[in-house]
């Protein structure tokens, strides 16, 4: 429920022209973080129930992994 308020209210700021405010946007940046590190859970669970071919889950993790240290960054600066 929350992910469509938040969701709604980003598309509607982008419709109005109001920019987002600096905490508003780091708090939208940590949520996306929780759901990257979820789907890395996800998938890792996949690769150890042989649900995915194992390189081919790898290498989604790696750029998983990528994507969460570039939100890391960003939410750190």
């Amino acid at each position: 429920m929350n992910k469509i308020i938040v969701s709604i209210c980003v598309i509607s700021s982008g419709i109005l022209g109001y920019t987002i405010p600096k905490d508003q946007d780091k708090y939208l940046m940590s949520d996306a973080l929780t759901n990257i590190q979820d789907m890395k859970e996800w998938m890792q669970s996949d690769i150890d129930k042989d649900n995915i071919i194992t390189d081919l889950g790898e290498y989604y993790l790696e750029y998983l992994n990528e994507t969460e240290d570039l939100l890391i960054n960003e939410i750190n600066k």
